[in-house]
């Protein structure tokens, strides 16, 4: 069974900060699909990637994420 993850990401600040985010958010293994918004500062991923992982894919493209 899949799972949602709600991330609140900070420091993007473009479309191609979400492009870029979004990439790295999929390439977390056990994500099936990811969702990333601009405003508000968004991501909801579904699947069972580990939230740490989830969050050190975020931080490794650049920006700042927690769990909501």
């Amino acid at each position: 069974m899949s799972n949602m993850t709600h991330l609140k990401i900070t420091g993007m600040t473009c479309d191609h900060c979400v492009m870029h985010t979004k990439k790295a958010l999929q390439s977390v293994s056990g994500v099936e699909s990811v969702e990333v918004t601009l405003e508000p500062g968004a991501a909801e991923i579904t699947g069972n990637a580990d939230h740490d992982q989830l969050i050190a894919a975020v931080k490794d493209a650049g920006y700042e994420a927690e769990v909501e």
